[in-house]
């Protein structure tokens, strides 16, 4: 791999109002957007590039932390830092609703979100600025901890302040030794997997649920048990008789993944209880709690364990933006030498220096006062999007209501083929995704599940309600009457 064969064309302007290490993230951009950075085309050192621009050396790492941060640059250690091979080098289009579909996964980066893409935050709405200069003056203050292998339970100051903010938001009184920061969602269960679970286990999950926690879990060597999910979210009483020797359940109880339905307070008690009688667990995935529209927010289920089989898991990735890599666990205080001795053998959380900014993020309220931001301009994005299908769709969908979250769930006629119609959607750049594929066995009511986080106006809406249109049309089912 080698070093771009021309001097990188980029020419910042110190009498500029933009920050320097801001343009440099613009201009790297915009050279990978328009092709002038190849994928996989090496860029310089932080030290060599710093040399020839004339910079300090922490001006142009914040530039890089964003651009690996957002997918457009890849870190490869002693290998040097690249142009990500996953990207394509096309040009931004003036529309991003028209943009073609790529043939990479979701999970792959990309240079902005596909329309329609779940899981992402509003990535537009992101403080940049705010972040960059936190982390900027982090790596001022960088000091001799910060070079050494990251602590594997994570940055004392991060499980702090987690530890305050979700006594306060969640009702989960805990102290920071309790608190785990992981690399992700499924790096959490990878860790209670280790710590708790042996193999062949039986689990309860939520079906339909969260696909990518099943393949893990099961992945992990654990037999995965289908509980069936209805208007009061996991059916307790049906996991009894499915699988009555399990010691675990995976649980979204706030906004059930992906149908949106809270678990009711009796099936609550029941799941906490069954847990007690079998000194089992209950792990539970609080991953959008903080995005609720109608009514007041829901206790975390951890908030009414008294007797510690609560496992508490909670990520970034939905509040922040998901190139942090950074989730929680938060576990019972009987059971943090054993979390700690685990988390020993592993890497634990990620750099030292995100985590430290994120602690950052939270102490000086940036975090609280984002979270209400982004609360306020997600009721908006939904509402005009919800407004827009319904008016070009109508005729093929049916919006279920949801209190929170950041999808709309529509369902489809029955005997639709939700996954055909998904595929010819995601075909024409329409990045929707069929509902039954988020149940563990055949069948399920057909459905299609949309992100609306970063469908930033109602003309975009409704652009991209009229291109599902056409997919509807062309292989849909109409609800009838």
């Amino acid at each position: 791999m080698s070093m771009p064969s021309r001097p990188l064309p980029f020419h910042l302007d110190r009498d500029l109002g933009t920050p320097v290490y801001l343009q440099l993230y613009q201009r790297f951009r915009e050279a990978i957007e328009q092709g002038r950075l190849q994928p996989g085309a090496r860029v310089p050192s932080l030290r060599s590039l710093a040399s020839e621009l004339n910079l300090a050396r922490g001006t142009v790492e914040v530039a890089y932390q964003m651009l690996i941060a957002e997918g457009y640059l890849l870190a490869r250690g002693p290998a040097g830092t690249c142009v990500s091979p996953r990207l394509t080098p096309t040009p931004r289009p003036a529309l991003r609703a028209s943009r073609p579909a790529r043939a990479e996964s979701p999970h792959t980066a990309e240079a902005s979100p596909e329309p329609f893409q779940l899981g992402l935050p509003a990535l537009d709405a992101f403080p940049r600025k705010l972040w960059a200069r936190l982390a900027a003056r982090r790596l001022r203050e960088l000091g001799g901890s910060a070079l050494m292998v990251p602590a594997p339970a994570g940055h004392l100051a991060l499980r702090a302040s987690l530890a305050g903010y979700l006594g306060i938001s969640r009702g989960i009184h805990c102290r920071p030794e309790q608190v785990f920061i992981t690399a992700g969602h499924r790096a959490s269960l990878a860790l209670v997997q280790r710590a708790l679970m042996r193999p062949g286990e039986a689990i309860w999950l939520e079906d339909p649920g969260y696909p990518h926690a099943r393949q893990l879990l099961e992945g992990l060597g654990m037999r995965g048990v289908p509980v069936p999910v209805d208007g009061e979210g996991l059916r307790v009483e049906d996991g009894l008789r499915l699988a009555p020797e399990a010691r675990f359940a995976l649980v979204t109880p706030t906004h059930q993944s992906p149908t949106g339905v809270a678990l009711s307070l009796p099936r609550r008690l029941a799941l906490l209880e069954r847990a007690r009688q079998m000194q089992g667990w209950v792990i539970e995935d609080d991953y959008d709690s903080e995005y609720r529209y109608q009514g007041r927010p829901l206790p975390a289920l951890k908030s009414l364990d008294r007797d510690g089989r609560v496992l508490y898991t909670g990520t970034f990735s939905k509040v922040l933006y998901p190139g942090l890599r950074l989730a929680y666990l938060v576990v019972p205080e009987r059971e943090v030498e054993r979390f700690r001795d685990v988390a020993a053998l592993f890497l634990g959380g990620g750099s030292e220096l995100l985590q430290a900014t994120t602690a950052d993020f939270i102490d000086q309220g940036h975090f609280a006062r984002h979270l209400k931001k982004m609360r306020s301009l997600y009721a908006r994005r939904r509402a005009h999007t919800c407004e827009a299908l319904l008016a070009h769709c109508g005729e093929w969908l049916r919006m279920d209501p949801q209190a929170g979250g950041m999808h709309l769930l529509a369902r489809l006629a029955p005997g639709s083929d939700d996954r055909t119609l998904a595929d010819s959607a995601q075909a024409a750049g329409l990045a929707v995704a069929a509902l039954s594929r988020w149940y563990l066995g055949e069948g399920g009511a057909p459905g299609l599940l949309l992100g609306f986080t970063n469908i930033a106006t109602a003309e975009e809406a409704r652009a991209l309600a009229g291109r599902l249109r056409s997919v509807l049309e062309e292989c849909g089912q109409p609800m009838g009457e």
